[in-house]
This record gives C-alpha cells, structure tokens and sequence, in this order.
C-alpha cells in the first residue's frame, strides 16, 4: 500500500556534477510558497522533508509523513524484577 506523495511546495534541490565532493548539492526555498507549506504541514514544531530522487535520476523534496507506531504499554507485574 503506498501513501500519496506530498511535494514540498517551495523547495527545490539540485545537485551538480561539477561541485567539489563535499558539496551535496543546493537547496533553494522560494520563501511565500515555503512558508504557506511549512505553517501548513508544521507538526510540534517540526516539518521534516526528505530529498529523493525520481526515477528520471531528478531529485525533488517531499514531506516525510512517517509517524512512529505507538506501543502499548505493558503494566510490570508486581512480582517481575527491574534489570536495574
């Protein structure tokens, strides 16, 4: 099952072959549409994006919308020892 893509409205990375090797590439933030896309997916504070790449061999930046599984909390039973 696969999520639809978000695009990062405003952002855009390239890389260039001609860069030197410690540089990975540029970002460029097109500040009114960045900031439109921020406020709008901001979680606690945070919007996390990943930089992929398509594959044409593009890269594009998408809102990572992973969210960890909540695990229930099992109750210690009263006769169990803490390892600590």
């Amino acid at each position: 099952m696969s999520k639809e893509k978000i695009f990062a409205n405003g952002f855009s990375f390239k890389r260039s072959e001609k860069a030197p090797s410690f540089v990975v590439g540029n970002l460029s933030v097109k500040k009114e549409d960045a900031i439109e896309f921020l406020n709008q997916h901001e979680d606690g504070g945070y919007v996390n994006l990943n930089i992929n790449m398509s594959k044409s061999g593009t890269y594009y930046v998408e809102l990572d919308t992973w969210k960890p599984t909540q695990q229930p909390k099992t109750k210690q039973s009263d006769n169990e020892e803490v390892p600590f």
